[in-house]
């Protein structure tokens, strides 16, 4: 399981107000908040969760990295929609909590919402790449509600700061009839990379030769088990029933072929005596 601490970069800024996203640009982050916690905790009980602001007057932590969801909650609830966002000062401020982690060993992740028009140039962002990826800092964007704006400048930030492992992500969510936090906990964002690989090795049999179909999805018509975990386990555990039956099966007719064979060449003696 990936160790990891990540602070998540809320977008309060005015634009927030807006309704495209049910029930508001600002709330489908906050619901969405929720969801990144439960996945980032329950993939290592060891990881940990912070939370800040990037509009206003200036970048404001709502809450240092913890295992207790109380502690964002509470952050959440203390936040407020104000002025413009300065994605620039906001991922500098998360550098500064992701440095005061307590446990070094794990890995530093910022996870930023951008919902409002980005200020800052090509030149200043990719700046601020160079050093994040020299400091082994992974980013994660989450772009939705001015993709037309600010995909293009994102697109060459990731360009930057992607040394070709992808473990940093950008992923833009246009408007539609399903909520930010659906379309987000679909994407490779949330996915537990080591649950994955389990879950590939497990449907190996079914799924195909490794760089044939299983590499494409994970059989049974799921491109992703992380769409549906429980339905992807009872898969998984029937599979494993599966084969240990098959074992069993495979083991009694071995005994069976045993006992035969020592039967006949026990006949074959006692004729030879006669």
């Amino acid at each position: 399981m990936v160790l990891e601490a990540t602070m998540v970069i809320i977008d309060n800024s005015e634009y927030m107000r807006n309704g495209d996203y049910t029930p508001s640009r600002y709330q489908a982050q906050l619901d969405t908040v929720e969801i990144i916690f439960r996945r980032k905790t329950n993939s290592n009980p060891e990881n940990t969760v912070g939370l800040m602001t990037m509009a206003g007057e200036s970048s404001v932590v709502l809450s240092n990295l913890t295992t207790n969801y109380g502690q964002i909650l509470s952050g959440l609830h203390s936040s407020k929609i104000e002025g413009q966002s300065n994605i620039v000062d906001g991922i500098q401020v998360a550098c500064l909590a992701l440095r005061n982690r307590q446990n070094k060993n794990q890995k530093q992740r910022i996870v930023v919402f951008i919902g409002s028009p980005i200020k800052e140039g090509v030149k200043e962002l990719s700046s601020l790449a160079v050093k994040l990826k020299k400091n082994n800092i992974f980013v994660d964007f989450i772009n939705f509600g001015e993709q037309q704006a600010n995909t293009s400048k994102l697109e060459e930030f990731m360009s930057i700061i992607d040394s070709g492992d992808n473990l940093s992500h950008l992923v833009t969510v246009p408007q539609g009839p399903y909520l930010l936090y659906e379309q987000v906990d679909k994407t490779a964002i949330l996915r537990d990379q080591d649950q994955l690989e389990s879950m590939q090795d497990g449907f190996g049999e079914f799924g195909g030769a490794p760089g044939g179909a299983a590499d494409a999805g994970f059989g049974f018509g799921m491109d992703d088990p992380n769409m549906d975990p429980e339905l992807a386990m009872a898969i998984r555990l029937s599979l494993e029933e599966e084969n240990t039956r098959k074992e069993k099966e495979a083991a009694a007719a071995a005994s069976t072929k045993e006992e035969g064979q020592e039967k006949s060449t026990g006949g074959d003696e006692k004729m030879q005596e006669d």
